[in-house]
C-alpha cells in the first residue's frame, strides 16, 4: 500500500498553477509474510518527505536532528508503537545557472526513514505521517477541539481529503488534497 501527499498553499480546488508546493511525501507499507530479521517483523513502513525551507532555517546546523525529532514526536503523539527505526535527513542547496539563472536559490530538507510497526494496525502510523508532512510544510498543528479526518473505517469520513490515484495492481494509492 502506498500514499502520496502534496501540500500547496491556497484553497481546495483552486486552479492556480503558480502555487508553490510546500511539502511532498510518500508512505509505503511493505509486507513479508515470512518476516524479516532486518525489519524485526512482517511489516515495514518506508517514508519520504521533502520541503523547501527559508534560508535561516535551512542553514541551521541542527536541521537534520530537528527533522528526525519531528518524525519521532509525531509517532509518539499518535501512540504509533514502532521498532528498528532508521533514516537520513538531507539538506539540499539548489543554485540555477545559464537559462535558469533567474531562479532563486532554494534550500530543501529531505527525510527518508523506515521503521517496523509494532502491530499490523498501521492507522496511527499513517496519521502520524500525515502530520509529519504538514509539519514539514510549516502548517501549524490543529487547534484544541478540532477533530482531524480519521483514516480507515468509512471512506466517506475522508471524502474530499484523500483522492485515489491509479497504482500498480494490488496497491491502494491516494493523494492528500491541499488543506
Amino acid at each position: 500500500m502506498a500514499f502520496s501527499s502534496e501540500n500547496t498553499p491556497g484553497s481546495p480546488g483552486a486552479a492556480d498553477d503558480e502555487d508553490d508546493e510546500l511539502a511532498t511525501g510518500r508512505f509505503i507499507l511493505l509486507h513479508d509474510p515470512d518476516g524479516s530479521a532486518v525489519w524485526d517483523g512482517e511489516f515495514r513502513i518506508v517514508t519520504y518527505i521533502r520541503a523547501q525551507l527559508e534560508a535561516d532555517m535551512g542553514n541551521d546546523a541542527m536541521l537534520g536532528s530537528v527533522a528526525w525529532t519531528w518524525l519521532v514526536d509525531s509517532l509518539e503523539n499518535h501512540s504509533a508503537q514502532y521498532r528498528a527505526a532508521g533514516g537520513t535527513a538531507t539538506r539540499i542547496l539548489s543554485e540555477s545557472f545559464g537559462t535558469l539563472a533567474e531562479r532563486p536559490e532554494t534550500i530543501d530538507i529531505e527525510l527518508r526513514a523506515s521503521w517496523t510497526p509494532a502491530s499490523s494496525d498501521v492507522q496511527a502510523h499513517l496519521e502520524a505521517w500525515c502530520d509529519m508532512v504538514c509539519t514539514f510544510a510549516g502548517l501549524p498543528p490543529l487547534p484544541p477541539g478540532v477533530t482531524p479526518c480519521q483514516i480507515g473505517g468509512s471512506h466517506e469520513a475522508c471524502e474530499g481529503v484523500l483522492e485515489p490515484l491509479a497504482g500498480p495492481a494490488g496497491h491502494r494509492v491516494g493523494k492528500l488534497k491541499a488543506p
